[in-house]
């Protein structure tokens, strides 16, 4: 899935991004990828609206403020991964460098001029140059741990990853009903898994085969 909006924005203001991920660690369902620009002198409405790091809100809030935000963006990119791509990528140890292309990509759509990004490198300073190194927009990067806390430009694009993110766990629980929220940590999501591998004597297609718990479970087979 690739989504993207662009508006026509007066040359006086400036276009604040905010780039950030979901679902990384998740065992089951796409890591989602979603970056948004709002005007510089419309971002304090971010506050006056709420907006905050999306692990600090409830689900409820979380979709009102979503559907404020689909309306308040300037412009707006969400990049879906699906769970093959991911685990060919683990494969070769390149999961950061797959995340740093989709920003990139994401950075490259948004056309904001500053944009903050919440960094899934230890090293942030290496992670910026590497998202420069692939980008082709003029966007000043501002690469950080927990810019989704630090920033609320970032908050409001955690907020959107998340809610997509969870619209597809959601789809997949239309049709297997007990698989949790989707993560290692979340006992009935492994209990849907060992059930699976055990009943079909493979992984179930929208989940990471090249996540440590279920390639264990495979070994045994």
């Amino acid at each position: 899935m690739n989504y993207y909006l662009q508006k026509v924005v007066d040359d006086k203001n400036i276009l604040i991004g905010g780039v950030d991920e979901a679902g990384r660690g998740s065992i089951i369902g796409p890591l989602v990828v979603a970056g948004i620009a709002i005007r510089q002198d419309r971002v304090v409405h971010l506050c006056d609206i709420g907006v905050r790091d999306s692990k600090r809100l409830t689900p409820k809030t979380r979709a009102g403020l979503f559907a404020i935000l689909l309306r308040m963006a300037d412009s707006l990119c969400i990049y879906k991964i699906d769970c093959n791509v991911v685990d060919e990528n683990v494969f070769f140890k390149r999961l950061n460098k797959l995340e740093a292309e989709t920003m990139a990509y994401v950075i490259d759509n948004i056309n904001a001029d500053k944009v903050y990004i919440d960094s899934c490198d230890i090293n942030p300073h290496r992670y910026k140059c590497h998202i420069e190194s692939l980008i082709t927009s003029k966007s000043d990067l501002y690469c950080m741990h927990h810019a989704d806390s630090l920033n609320i430009v970032a908050s409001a694009a955690s907020i959107i990853a998340k809610i997509v993110r969870d619209g597809e766990i959601q789809e997949i629980r239309k049709t297997y009903c007990n698989i949790g929220s989707g993560y290692p940590s979340d006992d009935k999501t492994m209990q849907f898994i060992r059930n699976w591998v055990y009943e079909h004597k493979c992984a179930p297609h929208f989940a990471r085969r090249s996540w440590k718990p279920l390639k264990h479970m495979l070994s045994e087979l």
